[in-house]
Formats: C-alpha cells, sequence, structure tokens
C-alpha cells in the first residue's frame, strides 16, 4: 500500500511539472523553424500554429536573409508570418525592448485605447481626400494577380452625411461624363470591380470596441509599426453582435457576418495604428465567402490639427459562381487630405511622385471551362 501511494504521488509531481514545462520551452531552433516551414508548404493549415510557436518560444538562431529568403518562399511572403518572425528576431537581440507587458498592463492599455478611439469617432473632422486605387484579380485560390485597373477617387467625408466619392480618373483618363458624379457608392459609377466603403475609416476601429460588440480581446504580440512600438491584440466578435456586412453591388445581395482580427496599438499613444479584420460566420449560400481588409493609419494635418487617418489599405475578396472561383484585391493610398470645401474636388493626380504611372488596361477573362 505504501509503495502504491508513493507511486501515485510521483505520477502527480510528474502530471503538475508537465504545464510548467509547456510554458516555458526551449526558443526553436534553425532545424525545427525550417522543417516547420516545409511543413508549411504542405499543409497551409499549420500557419497559426507556426505564429503561436514563434511567438512563445521565439527564435534561438539569427534571421538572415537567406532565411528570409526562404519563409518567402515556402510561405508564400506571407506577410503576417514575416512581421512575427521579425518581431522575434528583435526580441532575440533585445528581449527586454520587446517584451509583452503585464497582463494587467495590457488590459489598462486596451481599455484606454477603447476610449479613446469612441472619442475620436464622435470627432472626425469634414475632410477630404484622394484614393488611389489599383485593382487586380485572381482565379481559382492561386492569388496570381492580374491587373484590372487604376482608379482615381475623391472622398469627401462629413459627420452629418457620411462619405460620398466622385471619380476622377479611370486608367489614367477622366471618365465618362455619366459617371463623373458624386454618389454615396462609387461601385455604381466605376467599372465593374470590388469596391469598398466606410471600412477605411475609423468607424470599423469603433464598432469592435462598442460594449454592445461584446468582443473579446487577446494581447499576442508585440510589433514596431513606422518606427512606434506596439502590442498586438487578436479580437473576435460574433456575428450575432456585428455591425459587419458583405454586399454585392450587382445583386444587392448583402450579409451580415462575424469578424476576427488583429489589432496594432501604439503603446505611447493609446492609438490602433494597423487594424486587421477577417470576416467569419459568412452563410455557405452567399456569393462572397472570404473577405479581409488591412488599414495602416497615419497622423495627417487638417485644418492646422493632427488626426489619424488611413494612407493604406489592402481589401481581398473571394466570390464564387457556377463557372469559377475569383479572388479581387484592392490596394488603395490616401493622399492629400485636406479640409472640406464647398465643393467636392481633389488636387489633380499628375505628377505626383510616389504613384506609377496607370497600366494601360488589360482585359480581363474568365478560365475556359
Amino acid at each position: 500500500m505504501l509503495r502504491i501511494n508513493k507511486l501515485l504521488l510521483a505520477i502527480i509531481i510528474l502530471a503538475s511539472c508537465v504545464p510548467l514545462l509547456a510554458q516555458d520551452p526551449k526558443p526553436l531552433t534553425n532545424q525545427e523553424f525550417v522543417k516547420l516551414l516545409y511543413e508549411l508548404q504542405r499543409s497551409p493549415a499549420t500557419r497559426d500554429d507556426i505564429l503561436e510557436q514563434i511567438r512563445t518560444r521565439g527564435i534561438g538562431f539569427p534571421l538572415t536573409d537567406g532565411m528570409r529568403s526562404l519563409v518567402a518562399t515556402k510561405s508564400g511572403n506571407d506577410s503576417l508570418l514575416r512581421r512575427t518572425l521579425e518581431e522575434a528576431e528583435r526580441r532575440r537581440v533585445n528581449p527586454k525592448a520587446s517584451a509583452l507587458p503585464s497582463e494587467t498592463e495590457g488590459r489598462e492599455l486596451l481599455e484606454r485605447t477603447r476610449n479613446v478611439t469612441l472619442a475620436a469617432a464622435n470627432a472626425m473632422p469634414d475632410f477630404l481626400v484622394k484614393q488611389i486605387i489599383k485593382r487586380s484579380v485572381a482565379y481559382g485560390h492561386t492569388a496570381n494577380w492580374i491587373p484590372q485597373d487604376n482608379l482615381t477617387i475623391a472622398v469627401g467625408y462629413r459627420a452629418n452625411v457620411g462619405e460620398e466619392y466622385k471619380i476622377l480618373t479611370v486608367n489614367g483618363m477622366p471618365p465618362s461624363p455619366e459617371a463623373s458624379g458624386a454618389t454615396r457608392d462609387y461601385s455604381k459609377n466605376a467599372p465593374k470591380g470590388a469596391s469598398s466603403s466606410g471600412v477605411e475609416y475609423i468607424s470599423a476601429q469603433a464598432d469592435i470596441f462598442k460594449p454592445e460588440a461584446q468582443t473579446e480581446f487577446r494581447m499576442v504580440d508585440t510589433d514596431v509599426i513606422q518606427g512606434k512600438r506596439t502590442v498586438v491584440y487578436e479580437y473576435t466578435v460574433k456575428k450575432d453582435n456585428s455591425q459587419l456586412t458583405l454586399s454585392l453591388a450587382d445583386t444587392g445581395a448583402r450579409a451580415t457576418v462575424g469578424s476576427r482580427g488583429r489589432l496594432w496599438i501604439d503603446r505611447e499613444l493609446d492609438r490602433v495604428v494597423r487594424f486587421e479584420q477577417i470576416a467569419t460566420e459568412i452563410p455557405p449560400d452567399f456569393p462572397i465567402v472570404a473577405a479581409s481588409s488591412l488599414i495602416d493609419y497615419d497622423w495627417v494635418p487638417i485644418n492646422e490639427r493632427k488626426y489619424l487617418l488611413p494612407t493604406h489599405s489592402e481589401i481581398l475578396l473571394t466570390t464564387v459562381n457556377p463557372k469559377f472561383v475569383l479572388q479581387s484585391r484592392n490596394d488603395i493610398k490616401f493622399r492629400s487630405y485636406q479640409k472640406f470645401g464647398a465643393e467636392l474636388k481633389v488636387v489633380d493626380e499628375v505628377g505626383e511622385d510616389d504613384d506609377e504611372p496607370p497600366p494601360p488596361p488589360k482585359p480581363i477573362k474568365p478560365p475556359q471551362q
């Protein structure tokens, strides 16, 4: 009986040590990480597990240019994997500067950001901005992007009206007279393709911070965005509490969906400087089967004050029809913010040195059946 009790005691002690060991693993070795990369190429579903291992274990090897190249090749140039790995390298070199705050500090940072974001959403200035949109498509799930067209759009925002859109150019040329008026939805006047509205501004952030969203947050990582030290949070909003909708301009079909994603919060200014939103709980019979956006924000001057507003975003959609699967990508630059005036107009974009000349339009044909 005594031997059995000692055996049980040994098992209990051993079991109690397992979680401790799991919480304090050794950093990933070069060989372990390379093996994970090859597994990722064979099974893309392992991506989230790799991210979690990098965040929790860190890396025990220098991140060389050769390793960066291998990561790009094996991951399909996955931006989140690249950023997570770069932050792990910063943490390896300087553990103190890149350490996650405590749970208490993390909750306090999140709560301050919630209050500031909701207040900012109610104090948006009336402004104009120019959107330079490069649209491209890919067939199937290949992500082999084919340039579709370039749009330049003037966007006017007024608190009591919302957004209004006016197409300035299509592939560098003025639009037809019937397509040049201001509208609430530029997809009605633009050539056929993916469009977006509203989500680029602060409203999408505010929606997930509202109490009725019942958003679940989890602090997961640190990062450096535009030289700013940030804390990264993952979030989830259930469909029943969500304000996010997907819609098809062609048919008018709409669906409310849930969302998940990440927030990059400036730990000094308590503001979201990068915002990722991925649609979830999409109805199985809805033509849009995947949708996501990634938005970068920075401080821009309007009427002698600075506001945190978008500078770049990427919108991705995947739609299905009986013939083929179509991926759409809108790469959007925000330029020339200015105070809203009496007329919806934006200075001509010709001569801007940060924009490439528009390519000639290419016909987009569906794959042969």
